[in-house]
């Protein structure tokens, strides 16, 4: 099968469980089912004369598995929408993609309330409400529409963070997609007795490839979660059956935080696969749950991947799966030299050895971003693909990760542009100027710090600050900093441009007053000498204080 439509059609009247969440289960008939009643009411209201874009902005409820397969069908595009987003920004992300259709639920109604979209006029619907049952159920009993569909027909639009401020949107064709989903069944050995627990947001490409493909693949089960939850994890999995979990980002160590029991073994979960755990994660989560952990590096995009292996050195990222993948310098489009190490494992030729990611290979495979043809010539100039990603390779081959290539910073799994942080800043008043940076986080990752600079005459005020940001309606729930430091005068180019990667280097080892937050829930306070030796110590006792000397 070539396309996510022929696949869906080809369980139409399979009986196998396809999709669990809470005690509500779906078989594929059903579910297949309720997708061609989606296909249908989409081919019925479509305008001809747009992207026929369909943005879906819900928690991992079981109508977006269904939308994604009514969209797969029809040869629609499913466009995520991440509701972390807030304001104008989530509008823009709704209009820059052209959605005819808008999908939501009770819960984001205020969130959208008052916002212009471009909607068409009884296109945007509440799947909790009595008005979109009655609109669903007139096609209840549809036929899988036999829609030409082909591979190069766009599945989804996956928004991805860039330098720029705002988020592209990453075109995933229906051949891509599944082709990832296959070599994922294949390299992991799923087949049709697998549940998949999916609490990872299915607007991210992690979900999509690594819990609602496979299932779709060896007809396996897909078992939903709302949102990601640390203390239900181990309880979810003995519920559900799940024999596999999806990860990006700190789950794992999200999870490992929890209190331990006697009987954390005894459960069903044979496999777990993402990116971006820490080394000391996987191997605790491994032990303590009994499973193995496969975690990789690859992008939305496509391009580049990085496999872990058994023999990589302690930091390593892993062995790239082609001889294509190289690390070069991206001013002169020049490999860069491969790293040299001292005797404590330190990097001698760090200016030299430090590059950006990139498949030589690869260009022709990324099918681009979504009306943003500077990002697409940026992202495959040379005839390469450009990662994004700062790294560098030992003699022996093995890629080390340091960090995002400009203005953006990965938290809690998700890209991050400085730049929006920085606008609402410059709101508060007592701010002249504001700078926002990534710095290492102990697990993995990036932590949000921002650099001020204050008018004259004015105090910081760290209660009132922190105050000021949870009332913005348009600022993103992961945006706030963690660490704050106030300037008299911020480092500056010539040009007036502020030098960040001077205060990315420097960190919280400077002379200038610093106030941090010790968690998300804690208010801001002056961070002392004994909490930079504590916050240090983490980082050794992870293994990551490469990352502090290479931030």
């Amino acid at each position: 099968m070539d396309t996510i439509a022929e696949l869906i059609r080809s369980r139409a009247n399979d009986s196998q469980t396809a999709l669990l969440y809470d005690d509500q289960q779906w078989s594929y008939r059903e579910f297949v089912s309720a997708c061609s009643a989606r296909a249908a009411y989409l081919l019925d209201k479509r305008s001809e004369d747009r992207p026929f874009h369909v943005g879906v902005l819900l928690d991992n409820i079981p109508e977006f598995p269904m939308w994604l397969g009514a969209g797969a069908l029809v040869g629609a595009t499913v466009v995520g929408i991440n509701p972390t987003r807030k304001g104008e920004d989530l509008a823009r992300d709704i209009r820059y993609t052209e959605c005819q259709f808008l999908i939501t639920e009770e819960k984001y109604l205020q969130d959208i309330a008052g916002l212009e979209f471009g909607i068409p006029s009884g296109q945007s619907h509440n799947v909790d409400s009595d008005t979109y049952r009655e609109v669903i159920a007139a096609y209840d009993g549809s036929a899988p529409p036999e829609v030409d569909v082909s591979p190069e027909d766009t599945f989804c639009l996956i928004f991805t963070s860039g330098t720029s401020g705002n988020p592209k949107a990453c075109i995933c064709s229906q051949g891509r997609i599944l082709f990832s989903a296959q070599m994922t069944c294949q390299m992991r050995e799923l087949d049709a007795s697998d549940i998949h627990y999916i609490a990872m947001p299915l607007f991210h490409s992690n979900s999509i490839t690594l819990g609602f493909m496979p299932p779709l693949v060896h007809g396996g089960a897909m078992a939903l979660r709302r949102k990601f939850s640390a203390s239900r994890f181990i309880d979810d999995i003995r519920h559900y059956g799940a024999t596999f979990f999806n990860y990006v980002g700190k789950p794992l160590a999200y999870i490992l935080a929890t209190a331990e029991r006697d009987d954390d073994t005894e459960n069903p979960l044979r496999k777990a696969m993402g990116n971006e755990a820490a080394d000391v994660d996987i191997a605790n989560f491994s032990q303590r749950f009994g499973c193995s952990v496969t975690d990789a590096y690859g992008t939305t995009e496509g391009g580049a991947v990085v496999l872990r292996t058994a023999d990589m050195p302690k930091g390593a990222l892993g062995m790239a799966m082609l001889e294509s993948t190289k690390v070069m310098n991206s001013e002169t489009s020049t490999e860069c030299p491969r790293a040299r190490f001292d005797s404590n494992g330190e990097i001698l030729n760090a200016n030299e050895a430090i590059g950006e990611l990139v498949d030589t290979e690869a260009a022709s495979a990324f099918e681009g971003y979504w009306r943003n043809d500077e990002a697409n010539k940026k992202r495959t100039r040379e005839g390469y693909i450009w990662m994004g990603d700062l790294v560098y390779r030992d003699e022996q081959g093995f890629f080390y990760f340091v960090g995002r290539d400009s203005d953006w910073m990965r938290v809690d799994g998700e890209n991050i542009a400085g730049a929006q942080i920085e606008q609402v800043l410059h709101r508060f008043p007592s701010i002249m100027l504001a700078a926002v940076y990534p710095v290492p986080d102990p697990v993995v990752g990036d932590k949000v710090m921002a650099a001020i600079q204050l008018k004259d005459g004015e105090e910081f005020d760290a209660d009132a600050f922190l105050q000021f940001l949870q009332r913005q309606s348009d600022f993103g729930s992961k945006w706030m900093p963690s660490f704050i430091r106030v300037s008299d005068a911020l480092p500056m180019t010539q040009t007036k441009k502020i030098i960040k990667r001077q205060l990315r280097c420097e960190h919280w080892n400077c002379e200038d007053p610093i106030w941090w937050r010790q968690d998300r829930n804690a208010q801001f306070q002056l961070l002392m000498p004994e909490n930079v030796k504590a916050i240090e110590q983490t980082f050794s006792d992870r293994g990551r204080s490469n990352a502090l000397k290479l931030a």
